[in-house]
């Protein structure tokens, strides 16, 4: 039997990741085939100190397996001094037993869907910030990942269940806000947005939970469920942030 799969968005390291504890309540009657998602942003792999190491054995102990595509506010040093793993057709940097770093450009197979993932963004602070403490500049997809991330599409026929991002295509995070300026990688996940036929995308990093037409969704508080079926796969709230 294929495992579940939920979304999520911004954990934001040790400030935000105990939320889990009364959005995903559901996750401790889970297993090591059901998957929570984090659409970027996650911040546990940030620094060699303690409150980093607490919360990832926290997530460690958990039943299910946590998976998380990078945002824009991560250690990039760290998470690139990581190995190189395959896993589900794709790359990821294992964090810990389960805790799985999504490469990006990458396609994986999980719970009998596909999962086009590509993290990053562009920090707007990056002026206050302290590069290689505060702040990383691998944190926007390089020329080479984004041509790896179409190879990656290409050979899957531009076909794919579901996509993964931590901004939006440009296209669409103008309908969020007309004041976000576009960049090198919202203009490609305009371009993947055009070409790509395709379920459902999710995105964090704007922090509100909110559905953009028929088949954007972004994510922050909100859990959501992928729920399969053949007629048609469905989207369901495992914890609403607007409930009171």
């Amino acid at each position: 039997m294929a495992g579940r799969v939920f979304i999520t968005g911004d954990t934001h390291g040790p400030s935000e990741i105990r939320r889990l504890n009364t959005t995903f309540a559901i996750g401790d009657a889970l297993d090591e085939n059901d998957y929570l998602i984090v659409c970027g942003d996650f911040g546990l792999v940030w620094a060699d100190r303690s409150k980093y190491a607490y919360w990832l054995r926290w997530l460690e102990k958990k039943p299910f397996t946590t998976l998380f595509i990078d945002g824009n506010h991560e250690n990039f040093d760290m998470l690139d001094s990581m190995e190189e793993q395959r896993w589900h057709g794709g790359l990821v940097h294992r964090v810990n037993d389960s805790v799985v770093h999504l490469m990006r450009g990458q396609v994986f197979d999980i719970a009998g869907r596909t999962f086009f993932c590509m993290g990053g963004a562009r920090s707007v602070d990056k002026a206050r910030r302290t590069p290689h403490k505060s702040w990383w500049p691998q944190e926007m997809p390089s020329a080479d990942e984004r041509a790896a991330a179409r190879e990656a599409l290409e050979r899957r026929g531009w076909r794919i269940d579901y996509v993964l991002t931590h901004c939006a295509a440009g296209n669409v995070q103008y309908r969020l806000n007309p004041t976000y300026e576009n960049d090198d990688l919202t203009r490609f996940l305009s371009e993947v947005e055009r070409r790509l036929e395709y379920r459902h995308w999710f995105f964090g990093h704007y922090h509100e939970d909110r559905t953009i037409g028929e088949r954007q969704t972004a994510v922050f508080e909100d859990v959501i469920e992928i729920v399969p079926s053949d007629g048609g796969d469905t989207m369901h709230r495992a914890f609403d942030s607007s409930r009171p």
